[in-house]
C-alpha cells in the first residue's frame, strides 16, 4: 500500500495524537469562519499547519488553499511543515503559502492595467519613497524644517494602511500640516504612477481599490481560493482586512490564527478591533481558545497573566503552564542606568565564564533605540561576543541599492527614481546641472526623461559631450536589458559583467579608502550576485523583475537577516518590538520604568495606547523560557543632568498586592 493510502486510512485520532483536545478541535474543524485564539508558547504553527494538510486530507485541492502570513520566514516555515505533515507522496500538492504584500503582488501582476499601470511596475523601497517625497514637498514649496520628506512617508503609510487614498485624504485632516501633507501625497502618487512604480502599501491599497472598482476582478480572485487561513492576525490593519474579507465573501471558509494580547504593531495601522470583533464580522464564528503554554515556567506565566488581565478589552483567556516549575522571577533595582549595564553584564559574564552557560542563550530586551549603547559598552569591555539584532539590513547598504537600480532602470525604463540614482554613478561625464535641465525640461513637457534628451540636446540646453554620455548609458541600459530577457536562467553571470563593465568595485575603491572597508562592501556585491543565483534557483521562470520583487519583499521583511543573527553564538541585544516570534531560555528586560514602559508618547495618549505597551510588557515576559529578570534604574541623565524614574507601573500591576513592587 503506498504512503497516500496508509495516510488515508490512517484515523484522524492518531494522526492528531500529538494535539492537545483544544489544538485538535481547531484542526478537525474545517468549514465556516473560525477563530483560534492561540497565546504565546501554545502551538499554534502547528495548529495552522495540521489544519491545512488536514484540510488537503479531506479532499481539497492543494492550490485551492491560501494561506496568509506576515514574513517570508514564517511562510518558508509553514510551507516546510505542512510538507511534512503530508509525507512524500504529497510533497506535490503545496497550498498557496503568501505574505501579504506577496499575495498582493501576484494578484496586481496579473490585474494592475486596469487601475493604469503597466504590469512591469516596479516596487520602490524606503529610500526612494523618500526621494518622491522630498520632490513633492518641494513642489508645493514646503521646506524640511515644516516637514522632513521621512514625516510625509510617514503619514502617507498611515494613510494607506486605513485605506486612505489621495482623493480622500484631505477629509482626514485635523491640522495644517496634515492638510500639507494630504496635498503632497497626491503629488507623491502622480511622480510614482508616472515612473511605473508603487510603495510598499500601494500593493494593499490597489489590490483594494481593484476589488472595490472592478466586481470581474474580484470575482476572479474569490474563484481561485477555496479555504483561507491567516497567521498573527491581530496585527492585520484595515487594508489587510478589507482583502481577506473581500477572498472569503462568496464562502466565508475562513481560519485565523492569533492572539490579542500580543497586539503590538498600532503604530503601524494593526487594528487590535479586527480579531476582538472577529465574531462581529464573522457571524456564526466558532472561538477555539488555545491556553497550554510548553514554553515557560510556571513563576513566569503567573506574572505574564497576571499583567496582561488589565487591559480591558480582550478575549477572556489564561497561559496555563506545562512546564515543572523553575526559579522565582528576580526584579532588581540599580542606582542608575550605568550601575543597570554594569550589573547585568557583570552577571552574564559569571554565567557564561564560571557556570558555563551558553551565551546564546541570553536575550537583553529593550523598548526603546537609546538603551542598548551603555549595554554594548560593557559587553565589549567584558570582552562578551553579542549581536544587535535588527541593524542595517543587507538590501539597505549604498552598494546593493546602487547595484539594484541598475537593475530596476533596466527592467523598467519609466523608474526615473532609479536612474537618478545611478545616472552618474561611477562618474561618467553626466553632471546635477545636466540633470536638473533635463528634469525641468520632463516637467514642462509632461514626458519621461529620456524623452527630452533629444530635444534639450537640438536646443543645446545641454553640452554634446553629456549628451553624448547620456547616449552611451542609454545604449549600456537597452543591451542589458535584451541580455536579461534573452538569458534569464543567467542573469548571476550577466549582473556580474554590468558591474565589470561600468567598474563598480573602482567606485568602492574611490568612495572608501579604508581597506577593510573595501573589503567589506566587496564582500557585500559577491553576496548581491548569490542573491540573484539563489533566485533562479528556486524559480520555476527567472526573471530580472521576479528578480526585483523578490529584493523589494524581503528588503522589507524585518525577519530576513534575523535567522542568520539569530544563528549566531551571541548574546542577543533587541528590542522587545523585534523579539515577538522568538524565545531564549534567559531573558534580562532592562529599563522597567515610566516614560520608558510604557512608553512617555503613551502616557500622554489614551487607554489604547497604554493597553499597547501593556502588551508589549507581555510578549517580553513570554520570550523568558526559564530565568527572567525585570530591570530598572532609580535615575537616568537627562540632558545631562540625573534625574529620578519611577518604577514602571507594569511592575505593580504584576505582582500581587502583598509584595512590594521591587526588590534589589
Amino acid at each position: 500500500m503506498n504512503s497516500d493510502a496508509t495516510e488515508n486510512t490512517a484515523a484522524p485520532m492518531d494522526r492528531h495524537s500529538e494535539l492537545n483536545p483544544p489544538q485538535r478541535d481547531a484542526v478537525t474543524t474545517l468549514s465556516g469562519p473560525l477563530l483560534v485564539l492561540a497565546g504565546a508558547g501554545t502551538g499554534k504553527t502547528r495548529v495552522i499547519t495540521a489544519r491545512t494538510a488536514e484540510l488537503i486530507r479531506s479532499g481539497i485541492a492543494a492550490d485551492r488553499i491560501l494561506c496568509v502570513t506576515f514574513t517570508n520566514k514564517a511562510a518558508r516555515e509553514m510551507q516546510g511543515r505542512i510538507a511534512a505533515q503530508l509525507g512524500g507522496g504529497r510533497r506535490a500538492q503545496k497550498p498557496w503559502v503568501s505574505t501579504f504584500h506577496s499575495l498582493c503582488v501576484r494578484i496586481l501582476r496579473q490585474e494592475i492595467t486596469a487601475l493604469g499601470y503597466p504590469l512591469t511596475f516596479s516596487i520602490c523601497d524606503r529610500r526612494d519613497q523618500e526621494s518622491i517625497a522630498r520632490t513633492a514637498l518641494r513642489d508645493i514649496r514646503v521646506g524640511d524644517k515644516t516637514m522632513r520628506p521621512g514625516d510625509l512617508v510617514n503619514r502617507i503609510s498611515r494613510w494607506k494602511s486605513a485605506g486612505v487614498t489621495p482623493d480622500t485624504a484631505t477629509a482626514h485632516t485635523e491640522n495644517d500640516l496634515d492638510f500639507l501633507s494630504a496635498v503632497a501625497f497626491r503629488k507623491y502618487q502622480i511622480a510614482l504612477k508616472t515612473s511605473a512604480a508603487v510603495d510598499f502599501d500601494d500593493l494593499l491599497l490597489l489590490t483594494n481599490q481593484l476589488f472595490c472598482e472592478f466586481p470581474d476582478v474580484l470575482s476572479r480572485q474569490q474563484q481561485r481560493f477555496d479555504h483561507v487561513l491567516v497567521d498573527e492576525y491581530q496585527d492585520t490593519n484595515t487594508s489587510q482586512f478589507q482583502i481577506i474579507e473581500s477572498l472569503v465573501r462568496e464562502h466565508d471558509n475562513l481560519c485565523v490564527v492569533g492572539d490579542d494580547d500580543q497586539s503590538i504593531y498600532g503604530w503601524r495601522g494593526a487594528e487590535v478591533e479586527h480579531i476582538l470583533g472577529f465574531q462581529s464580522h464573522f457571524p456564526g464564528a466558532k472561538v477555539v481558545r488555545l491556553e497550554d503554554n510548553y514554553r515557560c515556567t510556571a513563576e513566569i506565566l503567573d506574572l505574564a497573566n497576571r499583567l496582561v488581565r488589565h487591559n480591558r478589552g480582550r478575549h477572556d483567556k489564561k497561559l496555563i503552564p506545562h512546564k515543572t516549575s523553575g526559579e522565582a522571577v528576580r526584579f532588581a533595582e540599580f542606582p542608575d542606568e550605568v550601575s543597570e549595564a554594569e550589573n547585568v553584564v557583570r552577571e552574564i559574564k559569571y554565567l557564561v565564564n564560571e557556570l558555563e552557560v551558553s551565551i546564546g542563550d541570553i536575550a537583553i530586551l529593550f523598548r526603546t533605540n537609546e538603551q542598548p549603547r551603555l549595554f554594548e559598552t560593557e559587553l565589549r569591555r567584558s570582552k562578551l561576543n553579542y549581536i544587535l539584532m535588527g541593524g542595517q539590513s543587507f538590501f539597505d547598504r549604498r552598494e546593493i541599492r546602487d547595484m539594484l537600480a541598475y537593475l530596476k532602470a533596466i527592467a523598467q525604463p519609466k523608474d526615473e527614481v532609479s536612474l537618478l540614482r545611478i545616472i552618474n554613478t561611477p562618474a561618467r561625464g553626466i553632471g546635477n546641472s545636466t540633470v536638473e535641465k533635463l528634469l525641468e525640461r520632463s516637467v514642462r513637457q509632461r514626458a519621461g526623461m529620456w524623452d527630452v534628451i533629444p530635444v534639450a540636446i537640438a536646443q543645446k540646453e545641454i553640452s554634446a559631450k553629456a549628451g553624448a554620455a547620456l547616449g552611451k548609458f542609454q545604449q549600456l541600459l537597452n543591451r542589458y536589458r535584451e541580455q536579461f530577457q534573452r538569458a534569464p536562467h543567467d542573469m548571476a553571470r550577466i549582473a556580474h559583467q554590468l558591474m565589470d563593465e561600468i567598474d563598480y568595485e573602482g567606485e568602492i575603491q574611490k568612495q572608501y579608502k579604508d581597506p577593510q572597508q573595501q573589503i567589506m562592501r566587496s564582500e557585500m556585491l559577491d553576496q548581491f550576485i548569490e542573491s540573484i543565483n539563489e533566485y533562479v534557483k528556486r524559480s520555476d521562470h527567472p526573471s530580472l523583475a521576479g528578480y526585483l520583487e523578490d529584493a523589494a519583499l524581503e528588503g522589507r521583511d524585518e525577519e530576513s537577516d534575523q535567522e542568520k543573527e539569530l544563528e549566531q553564538n551571541a548574546l542577543k541585544l533587541m528590542t522587545l518590538h523585534s523579539a515577538k516570534g522568538l524565545e531564549f531560555p534567559r531573558v534580562y528586560m532592562v529599563g522597567m520604568e515610566e516614560n520608558l514602559l510604557p512608553h512617555r508618547r503613551s502616557i500622554d495618549g489614551d487607554d489604547s495606547q497604554i493597553a499597547e505597551e501593556r502588551r508589549l510588557a507581555y510578549v517580553g515576559i513570554t520570550r523568558a523560557k526559564d530565568h527572567l529578570t525585570l530591570c530598572r534604574a532609580a535615575s537616568r541623565k537627562k540632558f545631562g543632568k540625573s534625574r529620578p524614574s519611577l518604577p514602571s507601573r507594569f511592575l505593580f500591576e504584576m505582582r500581587s498586592d502583598s509584595e512590594s513592587a521591587i526588590a534589589t
